[in-house]
């Protein structure tokens, strides 16, 4: 029993104690930032609250000429005030699972609703104490078995069947073309690297409120830098994590997938309209998840390049063509070397006649 007290008493005294509430407000230094100064700057709401100016339009160390951030559409990527429905879907299995739910489920529990309250109602009325002084001494009745058992069955069908195929879909492998991102998480931020094009990392930390204001973005789900795509287009996401699990989560394209330590997941994201997009970790992994937001940008194919080329990254075209150029190069080479050997035994020839 004295070990139970003491225990209750250690614990009481840790939960109590000011040096643990002192060491959760140390947490916000996140780890890996020395190889991101700019997005470690980011992480001080303090210095960016009292240096940022009026209008910051582009990330830090970005040449504005090739990529200016967009500018966020109202409600559109983004939830929106008194919601009590999904969000807009610019996916094809966004728009599947909101027709699924809109047109099946939605009625479907609204109609199951209406008839069991129904049912309770004429139980209520037809089988109360002063219409039946004698209750029924009924124990079977085979009609409302098969019915209560063949409904349900039917029901679950109806749901199954669009559910499966749903499922099916957002499972399915990326194809060869697509863009590849990878996706990590971190406690407590994300960082994005595209191997496609010349492996750089990109890393994204929320933004303080005064900055977010000045960017027109909705605050405590702006970032720093943004996950940038192109429109219309496959992406092959792989998602993992550095230290806790954490999920990766865009609602309005009906994608979420968990980032685990020591395994890469794997799931396509397309989305099919230009914009910005607002996510936020769905995983609870620390002190400071609710301040790791998820800001993806959507742009033309063009647009994506120019942001690639920003970050000091390639473009898949320009590495074949430079590909192409050292082989062309190297064959010129090959073939006057060639040359000169096929000639320098004819000079020798004629220098001895």
């Amino acid at each position: 029993m004295t070990h139970y007290v003491k225990a209750w008493i250690l614990a009481l005294a840790l939960v109590l104690s000011p040096a643990a509430v002192s060491a959760q407000e140390a947490l916000p230094e996140a780890p890996g930032t020395e190889a991101a100064p700019a997005a470690a700057e980011a992480v001080d709401p303090a210095a960016q609250s009292s240096e940022a100016p009026a209008e910051a339009a582009a990330p830090t160390g970005l040449d504005p000429a090739l990529y200016t951030p967009m500018k966020p559409t109202p409600g559109i990527g983004m939830p929106v005030d008194k919601g009590i429905d999904f969000q807009q879907q610019f996916s094809a299995t966004g728009q599947q699972a909101k027709w699924i739910n809109d047109a099946i489920l939605v009625p479907m529990m609204f109609g199951v609703s209406l008839i069991v309250l129904g049912l309770m109602l004429w139980t209520v009325v037809r089988f109360r104490r002063g219409a039946n002084p004698e209750p029924s001494k009924t124990t079977h009745n085979t009609f409302i078995e098969i019915i209560w058992t063949v409904i349900p069955v039917i029901i679950l069908v109806v749901i199954a069947v669009p559910s499966i195929s749903l499922l099916a879909q957002q499972f399915e492998p990326a194809p060869e073309d697509a863009l590849t991102v990878k996706v990590t998480g971190y406690q407590w931020y994300w960082g994005y690297n595209y191997p496609d094009n010349g492996d750089f990392e990109v890393i994204a930390n929320m933004l303080p409120e005064e900055e977010a204001v000045a960017r027109g973005e909705p605050y405590q789900l702006a970032a720093d830098n943004r996950m940038v795509i192109p429109v219309g287009k496959p992406v092959k996401m792989l998602i993992t994590a550095a230290d806790v699990i954490h999920s990766f989560a865009i609602p309005a394209a009906w994608f979420k997938l968990d980032a685990v330590p020591g395994r890469i997941n794997e799931k396509v994201l397309q989305i099919d309209r230009e914009g910005v997009y607002y996510g936020q970790c769905s995983e609870l992994c620390g002190a400071r998840h609710g301040f790791m937001p998820i800001t993806v940008e959507v742009v033309s194919q063009e647009k994506f390049d120019n942001w690639v080329l920003a970050n000091g990254g390639t473009v898949a075209g320009e590495e074949e063509a430079e590909e192409a150029e050292a082989g062309e190069a190297a064959e010129t080479e090959t073939a006057s070397a060639e040359d000169t050997t096929e000639e320098a035994p004819a000079d020798a020839a004629a220098a001895t006649n």
